[in-house]
């Protein structure tokens, strides 16, 4: 795995203004990581569904059963991901726009050209980066990593790998001088994998609905 990025320090103003796309490469394969728009979000929101817990939490429906999620999701059959119906965009339109008015905040969108003339692009992953300013630590600032999904068609050529190491290195650009993330507690090859990353679980998270 090699990564090409723009020499630059990454702070030109606030939070993750600065920010320009970056190409990884891996398993000689072309990835392109850049700012998410607005066009991206029904491909986002698809990739987040596209596993059995990201789909239980993306239906809206907190009872609905673990199989009824895979299916609306496309995971049972092995069909694309579902995109969310014109019903169901209003949440995520707000949450984008509420992203992306933020500098501290970074929607990333993984692609992978189509060709070899780079004529056009899929997107294969994505990630939301989060520049927490803090008292503690000495006023240090943390690097919130949350929301990575690598899509089936991208995985098993160490993206997964490639991303997080590039993620680390650019909080560091942005001034981050530690990373953190959650991780649900069923995700057991997601914990063996953020071991292997240097992640240690020091602190324990818990939560709590406010509806």
């Amino acid at each position: 795995m090699t990564a090409e990025a723009t020499a630059h320090d990454g702070r030109s103003g606030r939070g993750f203004d600065g920010f320009s796309p970056e190409t990884l490469v891996s398993a000689g394969r072309t990835f392109t990581i850049r700012r998410a728009t607005e066009a991206d979000v029904p491909a986002l929101v698809a990739l987040l569904r596209d596993d059995l817990l990201g789909a239980v939490g993306e239906t809206g429906t907190a009872h609905e059963t673990g199989a009824a999620a895979v299916g609306r999701a496309g995971a049972a059959s092995g069909s694309a991901p579902a995109s969310p119906g014109a019903e169901e965009t209003d949440p995520y339109a707000r949450a984008f726009a509420l992203i992306d008015a933020d500098p501290n905040q970074l929607l990333v969108a993984v692609t992978e050209a189509a060709g070899q003339d780079h004529a056009g692009s899929t997107i294969v992953g994505t990630l939301q980066l989060s520049l927490l300013p803090s008292l503690s630590r000495q006023g240090s600032l943390r690097l919130q990593i949350e929301a990575v999904r690598i899509g089936a068609a991208a995985q098993a050529v160490g993206i997964g790998t490639a991303v997080f190491e590039w993620a680390h290195e650019c909080g560091r650009r942005f001034g981050a001088g530690l990373a953190q993330l959650t991780t649900d507690k069923s995700r057991t090859d997601a914990r063996r994998f953020y071991d292997r990353l240097g992640y240690v679980a020091s602190h324990e998270g818990i939560k709590r609905p406010l509806d």
